[in-house]
């Protein structure tokens, strides 16, 4: 499998020429979703959700499916049936690669907000991408994408996160916000207590396991 990274939640996933991409939201590049072949969403919010790009990708390719929560399903009604709506405790497949799909609830930023479904998406039973929250599937993952920063986040608490979840590699997504300095500074900090393979890549860059 070989992982893309593209700017903030938003990765390609490719292996055997099927393209999967979860997450391209409105900090992401458009060319993330050139020749994808179906697309994951963990919640209905624009940074990882951005419906004008990917109403453009299925003009491009009516056979686009977006597999995605009922709630973010309601929020794109321009991609009509392209919009899959998918729900915690669900497996399908998608591009060839087999999801199974975990969590439900996005992390409280405050007082009970922003209170929306936010699901993680565990592919090919190895690699995990949480969306908007920490929730620690059952079955083990060796590829594990890490939330670096968000107002609902802490450091400490994404180190317990990767500690949890005992990844043999992880990457930081969720991570716009961030210049060279925070990055360098969650590196450390991840390299040092996470008890995993850290490895940053800036968008574009890939990484194959």
């Amino acid at each position: 499998m070989r992982l893309i990274k593209y700017g903030h939640a938003c990765v390609r996933l490719e292996s055997d020429g099927r393209v999967l991409v979860i997450d391209p939201g409105t900090f992401s590049e458009a060319e993330a979703l050139d020749g994808a072949d179906e697309v994951l969403v963990t919640h209905e919010h624009p940074d990882h959700l951005d419906v004008d790009k990917l109403v453009a990708a299925s003009a491009r390719n009516p056979a686009l499916r977006v597999h995605m929560p009922p709630q973010a399903v309601e929020q794109a009604p321009g991609l009509g049936g392209a919009a899959v709506a998918v729900e915690a405790g669900r497996r399908f497949t998608a591009a060839g690669f087999t999801v199974d799909v975990v969590g439900g609830a996005h992390a409280e930023i405050y007082n009970g907000l922003p209170g929306c479904a936010n699901v993680g998406f565990v592919v090919d039973g190895s690699l995990y991408h949480p969306g908007d929250a920490l929730f620690v599937p059952q079955q083990p993952v060796e590829t594990l994408l890490v939330p670096a920063a968000a107002p609902w986040l802490k450091l400490a608490e994404a180190l317990d996160f990767v500690r949890a979840v005992k990844p043999v590699r992880a990457f930081p997504i969720h991570d716009a916000t961030l210049n060279d300095l925070g990055r360098q500074y969650v590196a450390s900090w991840m390299e040092s207590e996470g008890g995993t393979d850290w490895t940053t890549l800036t968008a574009g860059e890939s990484a194959r396991f």
